[in-house]
């Protein structure tokens, strides 16, 4: 009997032995919104240990204890998720939810309640709607991959050496409202994100409409540098026809929309569903519009549909909802295939792109989608880019895009901004007057001994491209304006004021009579929508002296803007530019303000002050 006893006492402690052995947990971590694999995520036994730290496919492994325990997983920028791995269980596979989304539902859900009061209070929805997001800005993200091109400022040249600076135009204005985003949400912008000529060419200025046969005309003026007085500020500015509603060629349109897991925050997809509606409301029933969504997979949500069906059209983009990664080349390829097959011999032919840039499957390498924008392109179907949200903002990527479609490039980051792209600026943003339209200025050595481009860093052009048809440049719209700044030395300062190269040997004299009094001579090409041959437009600038504050009130709002952009820069050539200086030539040059961009400027240049000190 005592045999038997012992026999089953050894049986006990075997199986309790065998119980108390360690286990082996594998698993992986994503992210919630986008499904992405996290890699370096610490994953421990809650209390601390024993932990294990993800590889770069997302995977851990990690022994445990016998029996139950709970494991967390825990990564900066997202909150910690805890998991109960049962006993007998060898996996566990974590989904982690971005701190950002987060803060931002509770965001929307202020916003909701707000939107409830202010509806009440306003009789038209889109201002109660543009009112309550004004009023409260999303918060800054808690991670941040977003990703900017780099701005390598504009140097000075020496006349004698390179008397010729060619460029192509640019009609963007993303980085202003990118940078009002940053400003709004209580942070100074990254320098890379202020491009100083789309922060000039946010704001409308009052050119004339051009008279002949062209259709784009050249102005040019000149007033003392207001950030250095010993230098003078030369303006050139273009204006494009304006085209009336009826005058636009009906419209084949595609929204290429990104429903992507990183599009679920309230100021992406449900802003995107906004800015979409509100160009709805404008399409004609000669217009036509189809939509194409991506996200791990890409698809057509609506076949192209008449201007008229807009109920149709607006319940398609009504039940767009967010998840999955981003297929961001196989939608690319979808909406060019759909633009094609509704082809309009004279009409618009368009995609229009929403996203938040973060392509991340499929054909998603800026040389793949760069060559497939530019082959579409030359059969006439342009692409226009939408930029929206935060955190993970890819505007290198879709500057990229945007200027290979023919397209321009906006970032939607409220909805007065969406209201400003497809109401307000309706004709310029759907329909091209001029592509590939480049500026050469010629400086002459009599009145200039050096200048700088004030922007356009990522536009310069070699002097041989001007001429040259085949290479590509930017458009203009219907009524859209376009200025350029030049920062001039005068001839006769100091030699030494900028770095000079060594002189050369062999170049002629000047051909320019020693009685001219022009300054410069500014050239400019441009091909109708529809040639392959470019036309030339000449304007000269004569000298004269000039007063910054005698100079008109557009041209000191421009001095305004690139004095502010290059503080925010803290650019090697802001000079004696101050934030006081910036809001004394800002007040001075706000005249009418019919849609108050000019009166928001002001508040957005004091909330950069405040966030210097």
């Amino acid at each position: 009997m005592q045999k038997y006893l012992s026999l089953l006492l050894m049986a006990c402690f075997a199986a309790l032995a065998a119980t108390a052995q360690p286990r082996i947990i594998t698993g992986t971590v994503r992210d919630a919104a986008t499904n992405a694999l996290l890699p370096k995520v610490v994953v421990r036994v809650k209390g601390g240990s024993p932990s294990a730290i993800t590889d770069a496919k997302g995977a851990f492994r990690l022994q445990v204890p016998a029996g139950p325990v709970r494991l967390q997983a825990l990564y900066s920028g997202y909150n910690m998720q805890e998991l109960l791995v049962n006993d007998g269980a060898t996996e566990a596979h974590f989904r982690l939810q971005p701190a950002m989304l987060l803060q931002e539902r509770e965001i929307a859900q202020q916003r909701k309640a707000r939107l409830v009061h202010d509806m009440a209070m306003h009789s038209a929805p889109g201002v109660a709607i543009a009112y309550a997001e004004r009023r409260m800005a999303p918060p800054p993200p808690a991670f941040n991959t977003e990703d900017y091109s780099p701005v390598n400022e504009n140097d000075f040249h020496a006349v004698t050496d390179q008397p010729l600076s060619t460029f192509s135009a640019d009609v963007d204005r993303a980085s202003y409202s990118n940078v009002r985003r940053f400003l709004n949400s209580g942070q100074l912008p990254p320098a890379d994100a202020v491009r100083v000529e789309e922060m000039i060419n946010y704001f409308d200025y009052q050119y004339a409409a051009p008279r002949g046969k062209d259709p784009v005309a050249i102005y040019t003026d000149m007033a003392v540098c207001p950030w250095n007085p010993a230098h003078q500020l030369v303006r050139i500015g273009l204006k494009g026809r304006t085209v009336t509603a009826d005058k636009i060629p009906p419209s084949n349109l595609v929204f290429l929309v990104d429903v992507s897991g990183s599009m679920e925050a309230p100021n992406k997809l449900p802003l995107v569903k906004h800015a979409l509606k509100t160009l709805v409301q404008q399409l004609r029933p000669a217009d036509r519009v189809a939509i194409v969504v991506y996200a791990g997979a890409a698809g057509l949500v609506l076949p192209a549909t008449s201007g008229s069906e807009k109920t149709t059209i607006l319940d398609a983009l009504d039940k767009l909802q967010a998840g999955g990664s981003t297929a961001g080349g196989a939608g690319i390829q979808l909406a060019y295939k759909t633009a094609a097959e509704n082809f309009l011999r004279n009409g618009n032919n368009r995609v229009i792109l929403a996203t938040d840039g973060d392509f991340n499957v499929g054909a998603s390498s800026d040389g793949e989608l760069q060559r497939m924008i530019e082959q579409e392109r030359e059969r006439g179907i342009f692409l226009s880019v939408l930029g929206f949200g935060m955190g993970n903002y890819k505007d290198n990527k879709l500057e990229l895009l945007a200027d290979k479609g023919n397209g321009n490039y906006a970032y939607i980051d409220n909805f007065e901004e969406a209201r400003r792209t497809f109401v307000t600026e309706f004709g310029g943003t759907l329909f091209t007057i001029a592509k590939d339209v480049k500026l050469q200025v010629e400086f002459n050595p009599k009145f200039v001994q050096a200048y700088r481009l004030v922007g356009y860093e990522n536009r310069l052009l070699q002097n041989e491209d001007f001429n040259n048809d085949r290479k590509d440049a930017g458009d203009m719209g219907a009524g859209h304006t376009v200025t350029a700044l030049y920062e001039i030395i005068p001839a006769g300062a100091r030699p030494n004021a900028v770095n000079w190269v060594d002189p050369l040997k062999y170049q002629q004299k000047s051909v320019i009579s020693q009685d001219s009094h022009e300054v410069l001579t500014v050239k400019l090409r441009y091909k109708q929508p529809a040639d392959n041959h470019s036309q030339l437009i000449t304007q000269v600038l004569s000298y004269r002296q000039q007063d910054m504050a005698q100079a008109p009130a557009d041209f000191r709002m421009c001095a305004a803007v690139a004095a502010f952009g290059q503080l925010l820069r803290n650019s090697a050539y802001k000079g004696q530019a101050s934030y006081d200086q910036v809001l004394a030539l800002a007040r001075g040059a706000k005249g009418g303000d019919p849609e108050g961009y000019r009166s928001e400027f002001i508040q957005l240049v004091k909330k950069a002050a405040l966030l210097q000190l």
